[in-house]
């Protein structure tokens, strides 16, 4: 099956006493166990409506296992805190999600666990490696500066020296993006975003080999990120819409990219589907489409705040990846924790601006954000 196909029907469990098409919803916390093979409650992820959107991803990421948790970063720290010990080192990509970047810095040491910060580049990756790093975690395309890595070359040096990988896949979705089949052993996701699609709700999904998912569960079990019954059921009904909503956003994001180039007030535009994009052709390479995000930084003359209050229908929220257009600026948001010294050192400045583009009519886009510009100069 293609994706759109897997997207509405994997995993999905008809209701057969009553003939419904829709998996049911299991409300019970309370399960019987005599009968069943494993004992079964909520926060063991092995729940009904869990193991459905489960299957689900896992059809569209093409993993063997799954876990669906409460947030992005309960998948995060899932994966961190499941396989990391005192005293291993892990190789951590700069420029990554804020909570990611304050999970390592703030959470690290704490817990005796060593990491350094990488560019992401093959041979930077290479000589960080050490005798005990055990994880290596990378993002691509990264949020909020959209660079793109080499994903194929980046799990070739991984497993030469047998350590596990990785990947944030968040921005690229299973439809753009499937790195498990370029070599990587756990993709997550924030499903808050494009997974739920629909700004209503919050949770996260990682997938890769049995036997990670098995030790990954076992913290994730003790430190309680699992979702309920109800919010499974939301995120199954989004994603069987994931394959139309994507390709539309990114339809979308590279004409809003390449209008925006043209636009008097705009230094500057992140997207991997320009062709100046110094990530370009490795993004045509590893993805099927470039994503419904992109960034861009205004002239220094143009005051950011009154630039997003100009605004008269796209909301300045944060998230990303719903059906409405957003924009939000990332010091003040998703960036907000990271170091200053950090920040202005990647390139994250108050002057940037990131758009996570919608469903509607790529001109009312467009002209919204030129239209907030003439009104903020």
């Amino acid at each position: 099956m293609k994706k759109a196909t897997l997207a509405v029907h994997a995993g999905s469990a008809r209701e057969r006493n009553m003939g419904g098409i829709n998996s049911p919803i299991l409300t019970s916390s309370a399960i019987e166990y005599l009968d069943d093979t494993e004992v079964r409650y909520p926060r063991y992820f092995n729940t009904f409506n869990q193991q459905v959107v489960a299957a689900k991803l896992c059809a569209l990421e093409g993993a063997p296992d799954g876990l669906v948790t409460s947030s992005g970063m309960a998948a995060i720290s899932s994966i961190m805190m499941g396989l990391l010990h005192p005293g291993e080192h892990a190789i951590i990509m700069e420029g990554m999600y804020g909570g990611t970047h304050s999970l390592v810095t703030t959470e690290f040491r704490r817990l005796g666990i060593e990491y350094s910060i990488s560019s992401g580049e093959p041979d930077d990756i290479r000589a960080q490696i050490r005798p005990n790093t055990r994880l290596l975690f990378v993002e691509s395309p990264t949020n909020p500066l959209l660079r793109v890595i080499d994903l194929a070359a980046v799990a070739e040096i991984t497993h030469q020296h047998g350590i596990v990988n990785a990947i944030d896949n968040t921005f690229a979705t299973p439809i753009l993006q499937n790195p498990l089949s370029l070599g990587f052993d756990l993709v997550m996701h924030s499903g808050t975003k494009y997974l739920g699609g629909h700004s209503d709700l919050c949770c996260g999904a990682l997938l890769g080999s049995e036997a990670l998912i098995e030790r990954i569960r076992n913290h994730a079990l003790m430190h309680g990120g699992s979702l309920n019954a109800q919010e499974c059921y939301l995120l199954e009904r989004s994603l069987k819409t994931l394959d139309l909503r994507v390709r539309r956003q990114s339809e979308n994001a590279l004409i809003v990219a390449h209008d925006l180039l043209e636009v008097p007030g705009i230094v500057r535009v992140n997207y991997p589907g320009l062709p100046s994009h110094p990530g370009h052709d490795i993004a045509v390479r590893q993805m099927t489409g470039f994503g419904g995000m992109l960034s861009f930084e205004l002239d220094p003359a143009i005051d950011p705040v009154r630039f997003l209050r100009a605004l008269q229908w796209i909301p300045c929220a944060i998230s990303l990846g719903g059906v409405e257009t957003l924009l939000c600026q990332p010091v003040a948001t998703s960036h907000a924790r990271m170091e200053l010294g950090e920040r202005e050192r990647l390139g994250i400045t108050p002057q940037l601006i990131r758009v996570s583009v919608g469903i509607e009519d790529v001109g009312d886009i467009v002209e919204e954000v030129v239209t907030a510009i003439q009104e903020a100069a």
